[in-house]
């Protein structure tokens, strides 16, 4: 048996239940270091535990899929949902593997994102930039949903196409530099935030950000205090 599993945004929290017992239950699970860091506390002592990074991820795969084969239950975790911005490393298991494996949803730093913005799916949608290959389509697409005026929750592509970039091509094409931003770091865990216009968004950020660009009429409530462009 083999099942790719959605850990959630970070803290053991946001673990479904479903996701909890599959692990404890594993008697291999893999994924990148730092995915196993955080599920480390609900493994079995003698769980075989297969890290990888980004340079070894299909060597690793294979070790796991020759694992699966030989009738171990395996469990390779992802980060957050595995179907809102793990679907590249997917479609790396099921190619190691031979076939289609089944996905236990979880829950998406998206979600938490739309949850502590207190914008509305329907209203919003969702970009991630967290994949390998020519992103110049998706950048347009970005494009499209601010111009007709929705929401955009964006996840940014480490290092090329972080916040401050998002926010300088959007203004390169014409969006208004006064569109309310918010960026979020480390969300559901030692979380940081940042609040101001397009036009200010130009700090460095980690590579656990998100990034949420309102529509033009919103502005959230919980954030109207702080100065506009400061750390909350």
């Amino acid at each position: 048996m083999i099942i790719c599993v959605g850990i959630g945004p970070g803290s053991l929290d946001y673990l479904t239940a479903l996701g909890k017992k599959l692990l404890e239950d594993a008697e291999v699970v893999a994924g990148f270091d730092t995915v196993l860091g955080l599920v480390a506390p609900v493994l079995a002592p003698d769980t075989v535990q297969i890290g990888m990074g980004y340079r070894d991820q299909v060597a690793k795969l294979e070790e796991v899929a020759a694992l699966h084969h030989a009738g171990k239950r395996c469990v390779v975790a992802f980060m957050g949902d595995v179907h809102f911005s793990g679907f590249q490393f997917l479609e790396r298991v099921e190619l190691a593997c031979g076939h289609l494996v089944d996905t236990v949803p979880g829950i998406s730093s998206a979600q938490i994102m739309a949850s502590r913005g207190r914008v509305c799916f329907d209203e919003t949608t969702f970009l991630t930039f967290h994949r390998r290959g020519d992103i110049e389509p998706f950048k347009r697409h970005l494009v499209h949903v601010l111009e007709d005026g929705r929401n955009a929750i964006i996840i940014p592509r480490p290092w090329d196409f972080m916040p401050r970039d998002i926010a300088a091509y959007a203004l390169e094409c014409g969006i208004p530099a006064d569109r309310p931003v918010e960026v979020w770091e480390a969300l559901t865990q030692a979380e940081a935030s940042w609040a101001g216009r397009l036009d200010e968004c130009t700090a460095e950020f980690s590579d656990l950000s998100i990034m949420l660009i309102r529509a033009p009429a919103e502005f959230p409530s919980q954030l109207e205090s702080p100065e506009s462009g400061a750390r909350l």
